[in-house]
């Protein structure tokens, strides 16, 4: 008798990886553990060239996923090649550091049934007592409700998309803010954005103000990535930029009352660490927008 010929998968599960062998073991585990039956889904890890090398990665891996190497230094790059590796039609995103419920990858694919590509909820993980910086967090980082249903994008830490979708938008950009970038390019291609509110993964908290200022100069450059280069685009970083001290104003009412913080220590914790983060955020743009006009 010949052998038996290989299933086609479903879904493929894209987990961008790069030296974090510890959590992507709580994430490949989260992932074994899906409601959706297992014989229909793939996990691809795309390591980012991990220096530990191949070997330490099977270890971590532990025969739940296939891998691939991507050499290009990003996560975007890593995602590209774990999507280009995929079998799946479909594509399920999310990262190395998070933990999907077991219903996630079901609510997510149920929802996509009715729109283009969908994002759903996350939930933000800290430790007790919460960090200033975790505090923040949990009341401020991941409202992915309010990006995709107000903004128009979503996190590429809860995403999925057709992969026929995925090749025609093209893939995920480097040195801007590639989920905002990715999400308006796949809007203007003509696919609708769903909410998947029962889609849920889990995302650690910053734990400290070095980890808080090491994610928000990634992602300040990212987002003057989208404005540096587009006609008066200067100027209008420089009002952006100006605008962020009334912002944490206008977001002291979310501090001091949102559901995610559990006591008055956690909300005043969260408060300051706004105000510290706005105002650092003015100096490092205005900064980034100097750097422009140097020779």
């Amino acid at each position: 008798m010949g052998a038996a010929a290989e299933v086609t998968p479903e879904v493929t599960i894209v987990v961008p990886h790069f030296r974090d062998f510890d959590r992507l073991d709580l994430c490949l585990d989260a992932l074994s553990r899906q409601s959706f039956p297992a014989d229909r889904v793939e996990i691809v890890v795309a390591d980012n060239n991990s220096p530990e090398g191949p070997e330490r990665l099977e270890q971590a891996i532990a025969g739940r996923a296939r891998w691939v190497i991507a050499l290009e230094r990003g996560a975007g790059p890593a995602r590209n090649a774990g999507a280009a590796a995929a079998r799946g039609g479909i594509l399920a995103f999310t990262d190395s550091d998070c933990v999907p419920d077991p219903e996630w990858l079901g609510a997510g694919l149920k929802v996509l049934e009715r729109h283009g590509f969908v994002g759903g909820r996350m939930r933000v993980i800290a430790g007790e007592p919460a960090t200033a910086a975790e505090a923040f967090e949990k009341a401020f980082a991941f409202d992915n409700a309010s990006y995709v249903l107000k903004k128009g994008f979503t996190v590429t830490a809860n995403l999925f998309v057709r992969k026929a979708d995925f090749e025609r938008v093209g893939g995920f950009k480097t040195g801007v803010s590639e989920d905002l970038e990715w999400s308006h390019r796949a809007v203007a291609a003509g696919l609708s954005l769903g909410y998947a509110e029962q889609a849920v993964v889990a995302h650690p908290a910053r734990r400290d103000w070095r980890e808080l200022k090491t994610k928000w100069v990634r992602i300040n450059r990212e987002t003057w990535g989208l404005y540096r280069d587009r006609r008066g685009g200067t100027l209008r970083w420089l009002a952006r930029t100006a605008l962020l001290p009334l912002s944490a104003v206008a977001h002291t009412p979310k501090a001091l009352t949102s559901p995610e913080l559990k006591t008055w220590r956690e909300r005043f914790l969260a408060l300051g660490e706004l105000y510290r983060l706005r105002l650092w955020r003015v100096w490092h743009s205005v900064a980034l927008a100097a750097e422009k006009r140097e020779p």
